[in-house]
C-alpha cells in the first residue's frame, strides 16, 4: 500500500512538473538577467561573445535613439586571428549604423572578469561616469557583478537578444540548451570566486 501512495505521488510530482515546465525553464532564463530600459549616459560598452552581431547592433541602436553618443566595442583576440570588435563594427556599418558610432577596443581578455577588469580601467582612464553596458540578455547578471559598487562609475545593464537563448523557447533547441546550461555553470563559478 505504501509503495503504491509513493508511486502515486511521484507520479503527481512528474506530472505536474511536465506541466509546469515551461514557466519553471522561463525562471530559469529570468534568473540570468539583470537589464534595465536604455538610459543616458556618456558612453555604452558591447561586451563580446555575440557570433551573430545582436548586441553590436542594440547598442548601435541606443546611438541612433539619443541615449549614448559613442559605443566602446571590445573585441578579444581569437576569430581568425581577428579581434571581436574588427568583425562586429564592419557588420553593424553593414546593417545600416556609421562607422563614427563606434570605437574599437581590442584586448587580450579570454573570460568575462578579465574583460569587465579591462573595460571598468579603460572607462577609468577617460573618466567616464556613467556607462551601459551591452551583452546578451543571459549575461546580464553575471557581467553586472563586475560592476556593481563602482566608486565613480554608475553602470546600467542593457540587453540585447540572442540567436537560440531567449525567455520563450531556450529549452527547445539545442544551442540555447548549451548557452542556458554554460552561462549557469558560469554563474555558480563566479559566486565561488573561480
Amino acid at each position: 500500500m505504501k509503495l503504491i501512495r509513493l508511486l502515486a505521488v511521484l507520479c503527481a510530482l512528474t506530472l505536474g512538473l511536465w506541466l509546469l515546465r515551461a514557466p519553471i525553464l522561463k525562471g530559469v532564463f529570468d534568473n540570468l538577467v539583470k537589464s534595465e530600459p536604455p538610459a543616458k549616459a556618456e558612453i555604452a560598452v558591447v561586451f563580446g561573445g555575440d557570433g551573430f552581431g545582436h548586441r553590436i547592433l542594440a547598442a548601435g541602436q541606443l546611438v541612433r535613439d539619443g541615449y549614448v553618443p559613442v559605443v566602446l566595442v571590445d573585441g578579444p583576440l581569437g576569430f581568425y586571428q581577428n579581434h571581436e570588435c574588427d568583425l562586429a563594427i564592419p557588420f553593424a556599418v553593414a546593417h545600416g549604423y556609421p562607422a563614427t558610432y563606434f570605437r574599437h577596443f581590442e584586448g587580450t581578455f579570454t573570460n568575462t572578469a578579465d574583460e569587465a577588469a579591462a573595460v571598468i580601467a579603460e572607462l577609468r582612464k577617460e573618466n567616464i561616469k556613467k556607462v551601459v553596458v551591452v551583452t546578451s540578455a543571459f549575461h546580464t547578471r553575471r557581467v553586472s557583478q563586475y560592476f556593481a559598487h563602482l566608486d565613480g562609475i554608475e553602470a546600467h545593464m542593457y540587453a540585447a537578444s540572442d540567436e537560440f537563448a531567449n525567455h520563450e523557447d531556450w529549452w527547445k533547441n539545442r544551442e540555447g540548451r548549451k548557452t542556458i546550461l554554460l552561462e549557469w555553470s558560469k554563474t555558480v563559478a563566479t559566486w565561488f570566486g573561480m
